[in-house]
């Protein structure tokens, strides 16, 4: 049934402006008129508002304003990602969820999306605080036909995406501060959690956890989390609409991957030096020998971060206790 609704919801969308018969959506679904009739049934139980017309068909006046797997596919024009989409209103973290259905072989580009997470984390385990129905927490299950060793260009890819996208659609520019935090004015807005089940040479299944704050205020957002928080609307001040957001990730993701697989890493480099946070700036790197100044350069060809030592030297830092604040968090 899933399928059928699916294919539904973009016959509807395909003719928004005009009616369709359900002569022709019995053909095209390969199911009776009597089920089509159930089916724009459960649409309306879902939210949907829905015109019929003898000898005319049916068509959609307007669709809920709650984000669920049906109101993001209407009008998601995508060819891969976003096919399936699991809509959870609770949840530990969409993460656990993911790894569940990917080691199930769910197909590649299937998004878990929550209104709320319980337990919702970011590297580190350190915790990610997720209000109901104010952001955005999804999970995206991908099957790159990548090595793994360059996994770590998906966090970079997507920090890309959700900075162009704020970028283009919000109107602000934001910064990424690597490897997988996007602020704006300094502040922490979207993180970013990639994990993935592979072998040696072969990647299983990689996970992309993405949240984003959208419509909290300020007192939404605690104090416990160790740095500056901030939302879309508290730095815009103005209510975004959170189906219209994944809408616009989903698609810039899906243009952004497929040139990325096919054409390599290049362009998302250049992508993420234009939002980089503190390039050309100071920062410390803090190993177990102790802390030392550097100047943070970009990123190298596959994604490390580039620094140069008091020495002039330059080297590329995989992973490290990194301080961009000095200390001011």
């Amino acid at each position: 049934m899933q399928s059928t609704r699916n294919k539904l919801i973009h016959l509807l969308a395909n003719n928004e402006s005009r009616f369709v018969s359900g002569q022709m959506l019995s053909e095209k679904l390969n199911i009776s008129r009597s089920a089509v009739w159930k089916q724009m049934k459960n649409l309306e139980k879902a939210g949907y508002k829905i015109e019929a017309k003898p000898n005319q068909g049916y068509r959609i006046l307007s669709y809920p304003d709650n984000i669920s797997e049906y109101t993001l596919q209407w009008g998601l024009q995508t060819d891969w990602i976003g096919k399936r989409i699991i809509h959870k209103e609770t949840t530990t973290t969409t993460q656990l969820d993911a790894h569940q259905l990917a080691q199930e072989n769910c197909e590649h580009g299937t998004i878990v999306i929550a209104d709320e997470q319980t337990k919702g984390k970011g590297r580190m385990n350190r915790p990610w605080h997720s209000s109901k129905k104010k952001g955005i927490w999804m999970s995206v299950i991908l099957r790159p036909k990548i090595p793994p060793y360059r996994a770590p260009q998906l966090t970079l890819l997507t920090a890309t995406v959700l900075a162009e996208v704020i970028n283009d659609y919000i109107g602000i520019q934001p910064q990424i501060k690597w490897p997988n935090d996007i602020l704006i004015n300094g502040k922490k807005t979207a993180g970013i959690l990639t994990e993935m089940q592979a072998e040696q040479d072969q990647i299983q299944y990689v996970v992309i956890g993405l949240g984003l704050n959208v419509n909290q205020l300020e007192q939404d957002l605690p104090n416990t989390i160790g740095y500056k928080a901030t939302s879309l609307q508290i730095e815009t001040s103005k209510q975004w609409n959170l189906r219209k957001i994944i809408q616009n990730f989903l698609t810039t993701f899906e243009k952004h991957y497929t040139s990325y697989i096919a054409e390599g890493f290049g362009k998302i480099k250049s992508k993420w030096e234009n939002y980089g946070y503190k390039i050309g700036e100071p920062i410390w790197i803090i190993t177990p020998q102790g802390s030392n100044q550097v100047i943070f350069l970009g990123i190298a060809e596959d994604g490390a971060l580039l620094i140069k030592n008091k020495q002039d030297e330059v080297k590329s830092i995989y992973s490290a206790e990194i301080d961009w604040f000095k200390g001011d968090k």
